[in-house]
């Protein structure tokens, strides 16, 4: 995969403004910044990770506390970036999370904190996460099933996810989010299930349509379950209706819960159609890979270099100058000039999401 220390010369770089926020060429601001701190993870679900695993990052190329603070503050101050999200990989696998959250939330007192991940191990670290700062977390569910979870992360670890949960919410990560993503023949028939599931435990359910960033290049639009198909599974058993709440930018588009012919609010469902139904016109997220490379879009081909400025003597401007460059060539949608993951011209980049940061 090309890497580029600094804009892609095959790119339009006219116009890259010298101040301000993350602006791109398209009208779009990123409020969003996400971190990978880790390419590594203890599950190798199918739409994500090769069985065998792959070839980790060695240690000293993953960026350190000190220098994962240096960015968030840099986009908090400069550029005003409004929250942190932390990924991976799997977060957790970083022995000294904690000391990365406590290190964020100290230089920036009351800046959001959260984390996605898929719940392994959290149920012994989740109260030392929140004392250090942590503000939310995002948990991979896909199914109830023990039997299933095993085929989908070739792991039997559905124990320890749900454990996972509980403790995320006795240590005050209320409501915590759940993500799903249905495969085909696997796992299809089990939104109402893991939608009443949610309700009953009182936590934010968002199903995610499987992307083209699985690691074995097996996606193929007729094999995957649309956005569609989850509604109509989900009014088999419920009513929903539109969540009037302004999105934002984000990305899922959220719905009211209520039993059929009910009235009476159950909570809400998200559903992020990435692939049917886009919202590249509204994305507000700029990403940083675990060895500290801007990618500008989730499905590009370029990604910009900020590891050679941060361990060099750089300023701060010097680093914001680079990122915002990186940003202002950010493509339409989809790492093209139009949307289409389905597309012919739609080409998967060579990382998967395990190693670019979900």
């Amino acid at each position: 995969m090309s890497v580029f220390l600094g804009i892609p010369q095959a790119l339009p770089v006219q116009g890259v403004p010298d101040h301000g926020p993350l602006a791109d060429r398209f009208g779009r601001v990123a409020t969003d910044l996400r971190i990978s701190i880790t390419d590594k993870c203890n599950l190798r679900c199918t739409y994500c990770m090769p069985a065998e695993g792959m070839a980790w990052l060695p240690k000293t190329s993953l960026m350190t506390t000190d220098e994962i603070v240096r960015l968030t503050r840099i986009a908090a101050q400069e550029f005003g970036v409004k929250e942190l999200r932390l990924t991976g990989g799997e977060p957790l696998i970083r022995p000294d999370l904690e000391e990365i959250v406590a290190a964020v939330t100290e230089a920036l007192p009351g800046f959001p904190v959260s984390m996605t991940t898929n719940g392994i191990g959290l149920a012994h670290r989740a109260r030392g996460l929140v004392a250090a700062g942590l503000t939310r977390v995002n948990v991979s569910l896909d199914t109830l099933c023990a039997e299933t979870y095993a085929k989908l992360a070739r792991r039997h670890k559905l124990s320890e996810a749900l454990e996972g949960v509980a403790a995320a919410q006795a240590a005050g990560l209320a409501p915590v989010k759940l993500n799903a993503v249905l495969m085909r023949g696997v796992n299809d028939r089990e939104a109402p299930e893991l939608l009443r599931w949610a309700l009953e435990h009182q936590c934010s359910l968002r199903f995610i349509e499987q992307m083209p960033l699985d690691a074995d290049h097996g996606w193929t639009r007729t094999n995957m379950v649309t956005a569609a198909e989850i509604r109509d599974q989900l009014s088999e058993h419920f009513d929903l209706s539109p969540d009037q709440t302004p999105r934002n930018g984000a990305p899922a588009e959220k719905m009211l819960v209520r039993e059929r012919g009910g009235t009476e609010m159950l909570g809400t469902v998200g559903i992020i159609a990435s692939v049917t139904e886009p919202f590249c016109a509204d994305c507000t997220r700029t990403r940083v890979t675990a060895e500290g490379r801007v990618r500008s879009c989730l499905f590009s081909h370029h990604e910009t270099d900020l590891m050679q400025l941060l361990r060099s003597n750089a300023t701060d401007q010097d680093i914001a100058q680079r990122w915002r460059a990186a940003m202002w060539v950010k493509p339409r949608a989809h790492g093209m000039d139009h949307v289409g993951l389905d597309s012919e011209d739609y080409v998967q980049p060579d990382r998967s999401m395990s190693a670019i940061g979900g």
